[in-house]
């Protein structure tokens, strides 16, 4: 058992989302959105260094001493799995992990839309799920792809950085390729692909034009393929996976885009305050033949309009979303307020609403 696995076990334990180990301070969990720190020493630089490399790859380490930061998964059998990232920092070396469970709970143990486990019956075609760092977004493409491999018969090909959920194949066939160790990029990963007789992709995260243009190929010529991307809204989506590309491209692009898109789901994640855990607000964007005519004709500034007058379709506004779990009593005005896109409509329910500059 490594030194390091005594905080893995705390940290399952607490139902921490994540452990913090950085040279000259005491490690700490981050529980329920807030940072706590652990009533331990403080971690001297040489001590971690070794405690970390103890349980990482030597190809891992040898790329952390060249480059300063590295990230890959760490498993402990019947616990649970962790996304690891080392970084070098003013002080030495430091570790952030993420919990993974073992566990994949399905789209309705996270309470998630009910249109939302129907993507994973799409036949083809893009959904791209969006939200900062830490959102859940994996969670959410969890539950969709544990929905698509209980109930069709394909082959599902992931592509993570490093590998998060593991899908045992059930009534699909599941691959999971990691980055940097079953392939060199996800570009690398995404070309290969087509040519391994996959229904559906899955990439860990669309982070460059060659990716992006290889998942909007991939879902223009039959395959059902999902996504990530670091944006706050459907609307920005859009205009953020258009804008990637050479403006000479744009035009081209746009169209090809709009006949692949399918959904795109941005979400935000929240404290309970009725109860220990943590719930998210999503926006729902369903592509239909209207949607697709805005991104087409450049006029994504309407979207949120489609939106609204969508809900037949399962369409929502992350306000909206917000709304209803403050209205339910679930989250807090000051959070409400603080991850609102229009903060406006929250103003009222704050106690003391400050002066926000931003609102000049």
């Amino acid at each position: 058992m490594a030194k390091i696995d005594a905080f893995f076990k705390l940290m399952n334990d607490q139902g921490a989302s994540d452990l913090h180990l950085v040279s000259g301070q005491q490690p700490a969990l981050r529980l329920r959105g807030d940072i706590e720190r652990i009533k331990y020493k403080v971690l001297d630089n040489d001590e971690l260094r070794s405690m970390l490399y103890e349980i990482a790859p030597e190809d891992k380490v040898k790329v952390f001493e060249e480059t300063g930061d590295v990230d890959f998964g760490y498993e402990i059998p019947g616990l649970a799995r962790f996304r690891a990232n080392f970084f070098m920092q003013k002080n030495g070396i430091a570790a952030v992990f993420r919990q993974i469970p073992e566990k994949i709970m399905t789209a309705e143990q996270l309470g998630l839309p009910p249109v939302l486990p129907k993507l994973a019956s799409l036949p083809r075609g893009l959904v791209v799920v969006t939200g900062p760092t830490g959102s859940g977004k994996s969670t959410t493409l969890a539950a969709i792809i544990d929905e698509a491999n209980r109930k069709r018969k394909d082959h599902i090909i992931t592509i993570e950085d490093p590998v998060e959920f593991v899908h045992k194949s059930q009534g699909c066939i599941v691959n999971h390729r990691e980055v940097g160790l079953h392939t060199k990029s996800f570009a690398a990963a995404l070309r290969g692909a087509l040519r391994e007789d996959p229904d559906i992709i899955l990439v860990g995260e669309m982070r460059d034009l060659e990716t992006i243009s290889l998942a909007i190929e991939a879902a223009s010529t039959g395959h059902l393929v999902f996504g990530t991307l670091h944006t706050s809204s459907a609307a920005k989506t859009v205009d953020r996976i258009i804008e990637v590309f050479p403006a000479n491209e744009q035009a081209q692009i746009r169209s090809t885009l709009a006949d692949g898109i399918r959904a795109v789901i941005a979400q935000v994640l929240f404290k309970r305050v009725d109860k220990k855990g943590r719930c998210a607000a999503m926006e729902i964007l369903i592509a239909t033949p209207a949607v697709r005519n805005l991104i087409r004709e450049s006029k994504t500034h309407q979207i949120n309009s489609m939106i609204q007058t969508g809900k037949k379709y399962g369409m929502q506004l992350l306000d909206d979303a917000i709304m209803d779990l403050l209205n339910k009593g679930w989250i807090s005005p000051d959070e409400a307020y603080q991850k609102a896109n229009d903060k406006g409509r929250f103003r009222a329910f704050l106690k003391s609403p400050p002066a926000d500059f931003t609102d000049a």
